[in-house]
């Protein structure tokens, strides 16, 4: 049976489509295995044979048991085209369509199968919360929401780059996922940028990212006379100014590898001075203990810690940064001096003068005279009997007199001390007890 499907209709179609001729001519067939059993009276299984030379065709019906093996095989001589019918011509172009379909699949797989790890450039077809799509040209990439950057603005139209994290072959086509947050996003793009790094000149030791924010890589030189922090920041920076332009603004530093642990950390926590770095390689996981002055502090830590976190990722150790001052604070077996609060003096120490023992004794006085004073000594104009003077030869023994013992000179007159205000009452009490006696 002729058909009219010849070499030259093949390949016309796969070229149009970018396709392999031999994955056409596995379409073709199908699509008239699936038209011939659609007719009445057809067996289940079938098989075609096409000669795309002279574009005859031949089918053969099969008979086959529940394990599909074939138990008979005919071919069938009595079919004409023209058998095919109307509902034949559509299945076989859909079955057409549905075979070129599935070949395009199948070679966008083969494209991008194995090419994990490879750096893409994408045009933005659609974003929302959960996916961003990018059209590649011949294929689709899928972005999840967690391997964008964060606080990344991505619009319609925007041509990005991108890290192949993984490709599937679903049974919708192959499924390419990429990602803008991993650590080897920055590897490729500096890989981009620094031809040293392709050429095995200089290596990238580790690299350690909080997307958005801040990356730090190791890097180290094969060649002594190329200097490999250098050549990766470029002239004035031209070579991490690209990057940081891609990464929307991110932070790149470039430090220089060391097998020294404690001077790979100590150049990590730049641009902090440190002062030294104490290292426990017998703890789990290892510790590094870094000094620095109480200046550099705050700026070795980073912001909510971000500087130590990385160098603590770039090296392995768990970083604990004291500062010079904390390092040498007495331990917790020393007894701290005795702190006075404020407002209040210290104790003395030592012996106490005489006369400061006095102003001690009186001020203990005072509460006590306040209290035994008479309850109507406002009204009156008199001087209470214990402020009376007296005809003593030892004065000193009267001012040292407790105030409740009260001392008559009946036979000596006695001048009326002068009138007090009742605010210096308190004051004229003690004068008075000191002055010599009045005649």
């Amino acid at each position: 049976m002729r058909i009219g499907i010849t070499e030259e209709m093949i390949e016309e179609v796969a070229a149009m489509r970018g396709l392999d001729p031999g994955s056409v001519s596995t379409a073709v067939a199908r699509a008239l295995v699936a038209a011939y059993k659609r007719r009445p009276g057809a067996p289940e299984e079938a098989r075609v044979m096409l000669d795309l030379q002279s574009g005859d065709l031949r089918i053969f019906g099969q008979e086959i048991d529940e394990e599909g093996n074939v138990l008979d095989e005919w071919e069938d001589t009595d079919i004409e085209p023209d058998e095919f019918g109307r509902i034949a011509a559509q299945t076989f172009k859909q079955v057409i369509n549905q075979g070129i379909r599935e070949a395009v699949r199948d070679q966008v797989f083969e494209l991008y199968e194995g090419r994990e790890g490879d750096l893409i450039t994408g045009i933005v077809q659609q974003v929302d919360g959960r996916r961003t799509i990018l059209d590649l040209g011949d294929a689709e990439a899928v972005m999840p929401g967690s391997e964008r950057i964060p606080f990344e603005r991505l619009e319609r139209g925007n041509r990005i780059k991108a890290l192949i994290l993984e490709v599937r072959n679903e049974g919708k086509g192959p499924q390419i996922v990429v990602s803008r947050s991993h650590p080897d996003f920055v590897r490729r793009l500096l890989e981009l940028e620094v031809p040293e790094l392709e050429d095995g000149t200089i290596e990238i030791k580790a690299i350690a990212r909080e997307p958005g924010h801040r990356t730090k890589l190791a890097v180290s030189s094969n060649d002594p006379n190329v200097d490999a922090k250098g050549a990766c920041v470029g002239a004035r920076g031209s070579r991490v100014r690209q990057i940081v332009n891609e990464l929307r603004g991110e932070k790149v530093d470039v430090v220089q590898w060391n097998e020294d642990s404690s001077r790979l950390i100590a150049e990590a926590l730049g641009p902090a001075k440190v002062i030294e770095v104490r290292l426990d390689d017998e703890a789990d996981p290892p510790l590094a203990t870094v000094i620095v002055t109480e200046q550099q502090l705050s700026l070795a830590i980073g912001k909510e810690g971000q500087n130590a976190r990385l160098a603590a990722r770039l090296s392995g150790y768990r970083v604990d940064i004291r500062s010079d001052i904390e390092d040498r604070a007495p331990t917790p077996t020393e007894e701290p001096e005795s702190e006075v609060p404020d407002g209040q003096a210290a104790a003395p120490e030592g012996d106490v003068s005489e006369a400061e023992a006095v102003e001690v004794a009186e001020s203990a006085e005072e509460p006590a005279n306040e209290l035994v004073e008479p309850a109507d000594s406002d009204e009156s104009t008199d001087a209470p009997a214990s402020e009376e003077p007296t005809d003593s030869d030892e004065p000193a023994a009267a001012a040292d007199a407790p105030a409740e013992e009260e001392i008559s000179t009946p036979d000596e007159p006695v001048e009326e001390p002068a009138e007090v205000d009742e605010t210096d009452s308190e004051e004229s009490d003690t004068d008075d007890s000191q002055e010599p006696p009045v005649e």
